[in-house]
């Protein structure tokens, strides 16, 4: 068996990838929707480059086994060993199928408040200026990277007087505060950056439980300074609610 570790870690790994694509939105805990294809089309790959190699390995050790006595009269003049080198390298290979069952059977939750707190506060490289218009009508659903832009760098205050909704996950300051909080990537989880949104009048729930918060602005600091960040709500009112299949905001 040792000749088919490489192979069936192929499988694996081509199967931990179709599992969370082809069968379920998992993918979105780790990528953009928009590479699913890419992972498809790998994860397919992988397989068949496995499947492959697998069948061309069992036709070389088939013709080995033709020659075998050929082989013991070699081992008798102390010729024929040449075959036991490099075995510990397919040893090594089965190992790497821990990681890969893992993945398979046991994908890895998202980001959370963890990979918040972990993340020093960082914005957008941008002056202050004036955005488009809002949409009409109360409550207005925005992201919380959008909302945070409006209300740190938007002089038309285009937030004033306006409803806003969102949904994020509640992660925990000092003195009681909480924030509704989102992870943002722009490729993949690797690259992820937070945006939170401080929430006021509202019961803090518990730690990376999911909440969609409507409420309005509260003015802080100066536009475009350190004190106007993070931006703050008024909730008006705060509701649990199930993960989304799409974890993430991009941009």
């Amino acid at each position: 068996m040792r000749r088919y570790g490489g192979p069936v870690l192929l499988c694996l790994v081509g199967a931990a990838a179709l599992r969370i694509t082809l069968f379920s939105d998992l993918y979105l805990r780790y990528v953009q929707h928009a590479l699913r294809p890419y992972l498809i089309v790998s994860g397919t790959a992988l397989i068949l480059l496995g499947v492959t190699t697998a069948v061309l390995r069992s036709r070389a050790g088939d013709g080995e086994h033709d020659g075998e006595h050929d082989d013991s009269d070699s081992d008798e003049d102390g010729h024929g060993h040449h075959g036991h080198h490099g075995a510990a390298g397919p040893r090594i290979a089965w190992l790497l199928t821990l990681p890969a069952l893992a993945l398979l059977l046991f994908p890895p939750p998202a980001l959370g408040s963890y990979s918040a707190g972990r993340e020093a506060a960082q914005r957008a490289a941008q002056g202050v200026g004036a955005f488009p218009a809002l949409p009409a009508g109360n409550p207005v659903e925005l992201t919380l990277a959008e909302f945070s832009s409006r209300a740190i760098y938007d002089s038309g205050r285009s937030l004033s007087g306006r409803t806003v909704r969102m949904t994020g996950f509640a992660t925990h300051g000092s003195g009681g505060t909480w924030y509704l909080t989102r992870l943002m990537v722009t490729c993949c989880a690797a690259d992820a950056t937070t945006s939170k949104v401080e929430i006021r009048g509202e019961d803090a729930p518990p730690t990376d439980t999911w909440v969609t918060v409507t409420g309005t602005w509260h003015p802080k600091g100066r536009l475009g300074s350190d004190a106007a960040w993070p931006p703050v709500l008024d909730g008006g009112s705060a509701k649990t609610v199930k993960q989304p299949s799409d974890p993430y905001e991009t941009p």
